[in-house]
C-alpha cells in the first residue's frame, strides 16, 4: 500500500502567524515609543536680582532693668501693699518690715540727744562762770581751759547723739520697702509673717524696668566678620549706627509691633561657643513683653546681586542640595548648589553652582532623573521672585 506524504499546509499557516505577530509587535512598539510624548516644565531664566534677606536668631528678652528687692534689716513680713505681675511707680509701698526694735532705737536716740543737749549748756554755764574769775585773776587760767575741753567734749557727745538717732531713723525706715523705679514686680515667695533679713537666699521679689526691652542674642564667628566687612564705619559703634532696624519675632510666631536697634556688641567671642553675643533694644511702651520671654531677632541683610531659586524647585541628597538644569538639547541634568543661610522659607540664595542665563526646572523635580527629557514651559521670573519675596 502506498504511503500519503503529510501536506505541509498547516505548518505553514502555523509560521505564517507567528511571523505576523512578531512583525506587528516590533512596529507597534516602535510606533508607540517614537509617539510617547514630553512633558511640560515651568521653567525660569536665572537673573541676578537685589533682595532684603532676613536672618534670624533665637533671643532672650529681659527688661531695661531687673533690680532684686531685698530687705536692710532682719524682720517679719507685716504688710504686703502689691501683687505678683502689677505695675508701679517709683516710691511706691511694696513691702512693710515689722521690727520694733528700730522705733525703740529712736526713741532713745532722742533721749540721748537731750541728755547732751542738757550737758552742753551745762558746761557753757560752768565756762562763763569761770571767765570772769580768771579775768579778775581769783583763779588760775587753767580752770577755765579745763572747762572749756569739757564743754568741747559735751558738744561733741551732743554731735554723737544726733548722728545716732539719724541712723536710727534710717534703720526703721528701712522697715518701709518701696520700688526703686517705675516697672513691673515679679514673683513674690514670702507671705505675711516670713521672718526676713539681708542674708535671705531669695529677693522679696524683683522690680523690671520693662519700658524698653532687651534682646540677647549670639551669632557666631563667621557673621560676625561678615557684618563687620560689609558695615560702613571706623568705629564699631559707627558700624552699629549702619545696620537698619531689626525685627523681633515673639514666641507665639506674631510679629512685635515695634522695631529695634541693634546697639552692643560684646568684645571677647566665647571660646566655648565661638560667638559672640549682641543686644538689640527695642521700646516697649505697652508693656507687652515681660522680662524672661523668649523670640527670635530678625536682621535684614541686602544683597545686591543675588540668583535665587524656589525653594521647591530644590531637592537633598545625602546631605547636598540640587536643582535641574536644562540644557539647549532639552534634557535635564542635576546639579548641586551650596545656598545661603535664609529664613525666609520661600527661595534660597545661591552661593555657588549655578551660573546667570542657566534654566532650572522649578516645579515637579521629584518626578525627573538626570537625562530625562523635557517640554520647557518659560515663567517670568520677575513675578516669580516677587510673589517668594513677599510671602
Amino acid at each position: 500500500m502506498k504511503r500519503r506524504r503529510p501536506s505541509s499546509f498547516p505548518l505553514l499557516f502555523l509560521w505564517s502567524i507567528l511571523f505576523a505577530c512578531n512583525d506587528n509587535t516590533g512596529e507597534g512598539a516602535k510606533e508607540s515609543q517614537g509617539n510617547a510624548p514630553v512633558k511640560d516644565y515651568p521653567v525660569v531664566t536665572l537673573e541676578p536680582r537685589s533682595v532684603t534677606l532676613a536672618r534670624s536668631y533665637p533671643a532672650t528678652i529681659e527688661g531695661q532693668q531687673n533690680i532684686e528687692i531685698r530687705p536692710k534689716i532682719d524682720g517679719y513680713i507685716d504688710r504686703i501693699f502689691v501683687d505678683e505681675g502689677s505695675a508701679v511707680k517709683k516710691g511706691q509701698k511694696l513691702f512693710q518690715i515689722m521690727a520694733p526694735q528700730y522705733e525703740q532705737e529712736v526713741r532713745t536716740a532722742q533721749a540721748n540727744i537731750k541728755i547732751a543737749e542738757a550737758d552742753v549748756r551745762t558746761a557753757e554755764m560752768e565756762v562763763n562762770r569761770i571767765k570772769p574769775l580768771v579775768e579778775k585773776e581769783i583763779i588760775s587760767r587753767y580752770e577755765l581751759e579745763s572747762a572749756e575741753f569739757n564743754l568741747e567734749s559735751r558738744r561733741a557727745a551732743l554731735a554723737q547723739a544726733r548722728a545716732q538717732l539719724a541712723n536710727a531713723r534710717t534703720n526703721l525706715a528701712y522697715t518701709l520697702i518701696t520700688s526703686p523705679v517705675d516697672g513691673v514686680v515679679g514673683t513674690i515667695p514670702y507671705r505675711l509673717g516670713s521672718l526676713v533679713s539681708s542674708n535671705t537666699t531669695q529677693p522679696l521679689t524683683t522690680v523690671s524696668d520693662i519700658q524698653r526691652i532687651y534682646a540677647y542674642f549670639s551669632i557666631n564667628e563667621k557673621q560676625a566678620l561678615e557684618s563687620a566687612t560689609n558695615l560702613k564705619g571706623k568705629t564699631l559703634e559707627e558700624r552699629l549706627a549702619t545696620i537698619p532696624p531689626v525685627k523681633l519675632i515673639l514666641s507665639n510666631g506674631s510679629e512685635y509691633s515695634h522695631p529695634g536697634k541693634i546697639q552692643t556688641v560684646s568684645g571677647q567671642i566665647n571660646t566655648a561657643t565661638g560667638s559672640l553675643r549682641v543686644r538689640a533694644t527695642f521700646p516697649n511702651p505697652e508693656n507687652l513683653v515681660r522680662s524672661g520671654s523668649t523670640g527670635n531677632v530678625q536682621i535684614p541683610v541686602q544683597i545686591d546681586s543675588a540668583l535665587l531659586v524656589p525653594q521647591k524647585s530644590t531637592y537633598e541628597l545625602q546631605g547636598k542640595r540640587f536643582v535641574y538644569v536644562v540644557e539647549s538639547t532639552g534634557t535635564v541634568r542635576s546639579q548641586e548648589i551650596d545656598v545661603m543661610e535664609n529664613d525666609n522659607g520661600q527661595f534660597f540664595v545661591v552661593e555657588k553652582g549655578l551660573q546667570p542665563g542657566e534654566k532650572i526646572v522649578v516645579e515637579g523635580v521629584a518626578s525627573l532623573r538626570d537625562g530625562a527629557t523635557v517640554a520647557p514651559k518659560a515663567i517670568g521670573a520677575d513675578s516669580l521672585f516677587q510673589a517668594l519675596v513677599k510671602s
